[in-house]
C-alpha cells in the first residue's frame, strides 16, 4: 500500500483518482447516480484509461479503451470471467449507446455495479497483445509501476457498493452527466395528445394538446424526450417510429420511459442544450414547460386567495 501511495503521489491523475475514491468511501452507501462524487470519479477514471493509447498508423478507426475491453480473452475459467463476458455482451447489444465512447462508459457503469472493474484490468495485464496498445512512456496502463498502483486502487473500488440505474444510458455517448429519468404509465386511449419532433434520432415532446390524456395525466413536460415505449428503445429513432410502436400497442396500457429536459438543480440538462437551440429555431413558438397547467392554476388561485 505504501508503494501504491508513493507511485500515485508522483502521477497527478492517480493522485486525483485516489482523492475521488476517498470521497466515494466517505459518502453514503450505496453510491447512487445522485452522488456528487460519482461523475468526477468516472471522468478521472476515463482520462486514465484513454491516456497514451497508441493509434494505428493506417485505418480510420480511432482506438478507445472500449476497443480493448471488447477484445478481452473470453476463456471461462472463473465465475467472475463469465460475468465479465456477459457484461461485455450486454454493452455490445445495448441499443442506447452508439459510439465507442458510450459503450466504454456503459461498460464501466456495469463493472462498478457488479464489482468487476479490477477483474477487467487484471485480464488486460494477462493480455500483452492488448497492453501493448498503451505507450509505456506517457500512459499509466503501459507503465508497470503505475499500472500496479492503478490496479490496487481498482481493488479498493471493488469494496465500494454502487447502486446505479443502468437503464439510464441514452446520453452516455455525449456525457458522463446523466439526465433525470421517469416513467409515465397511462391507460389505453384514442389519442395521447403529445406533439412530437424528431431530431438527430431523438424524439422530443414539443407540445401537448388541450384536454388530452397527456395533459390530464400531468406527467409529461414540453421539452422532454421519449426514450422508450413499453421497453422498445427509441434512441436513434427514425421519423415516425413512435407512431409505428404505438400502433402496434393499440388498446394496451402504455409505459413511457422519459428523459426530463430539467436537471436535478432545476436548470436545463446540459447535453440537451444544442438540441433545444435547434428546436427553437425550427419551431418559433416552442417553449420549455416548467410546471403542469393544473398546478400553475392552483398556485395562481392560492396567490389570489392570499391577497
Amino acid at each position: 500500500k505504501g508503494r501504491e501511495r508513493s507511485m500515485s503521489g508522483k502521477e497527478p491523475l492517480l493522485r486525483s483518482l485516489r482523492e475521488c475514491i476517498h470521497r466515494l468511501q466517505e459518502g453514503p452507501s450505496p453510491c447512487t447516480d445522485t452522488s456528487p462524487h460519482l461523475q468526477p470519479f468516472c471522468e478521472t477514471l476515463e482520462i486514465i484509461l484513454r491516456k497514451g493509447i497508441k493509434q494505428p498508423v493506417l485505418g480510420f478507426k480511432k482506438r478507445d479503451y472500449w476497443h480493448w475491453i471488447e477484445k478481452l480473452p473470453h476463456q471461462v475459467t472463473h465465475h467472475s470471467m463469465t460475468l465479465l463476458s456477459i457484461m461485455i455482451e450486454k454493452t455490445n447489444s445495448c441499443e442506447k449507446v452508439l459510439t465507442p465512447h458510450g459503450r466504454g462508459r456503459h461498460f464501466l457503469r456495469q463493472a462498478l455495479s457488479g464489482k468487476l472493474l479490477a477483474v477487467a484490468i487484471q485480464q488486460l495485464v494477462r493480455a500483452p497483445r492488448l497492453l501493448e496498445w498503451y505507450d509505456p512512456v506517457i500512459s499509466i496502463l503501459g507503465n508497470e509501476d503505475l499500472l500496479e498502483a492503478f490496479l490496487s486502487m481498482m481493488l479498493v473500488v471493488t469494496e465500494i457498493n454502487f447502486s446505479l440505474d443502468l437503464q439510464n444510458s441514452s446520453f452516455l455517448d455525449e456525457s458522463w452527466q446523466l439526465p433525470v429519468c421517469l416513467t409515465y404509465e397511462t391507460v389505453p386511449c384514442k389519442e395521447l395528445g403529445m406533439v412530437l419532433k424528431y431530431l438527430d434520432g431523438r424524439i422530443f415532446i414539443v407540445d401537448r394538446l388541450p384536454q388530452s390524456q397527456a395533459e390530464v395525466d400531468e406527467v409529461v413536460l414540453v421539452g422532454d424526450v421519449i426514450d422508450e415505449i413499453n421497453g422498445v428503445s427509441l434512441r436513434n429513432a427514425y421519423n415516425g417510429q413512435a407512431g409505428t410502436v404505438l400502433q402496434k400497442l393499440k388498446g394496451k396500457p402504455l409505459s413511457f420511459h422519459l428523459i426530463r429536459w430539467k436537471w436535478h438543480d432545476g436548470g436545463t440538462y446540459k447535453p440537451l442544450l444544442p438540441y433545444l437551440q435547434v428546436l427553437r429555431e425550427k419551431i418559433p413558438n416552442f417553449q420549455l414547460q416548467h410546471k403542469h397547467t393544473r398546478k400553475e392554476e392552483i398556485e395562481g388561485q392560492c396567490l389570489l386567495g392570499g391577497r
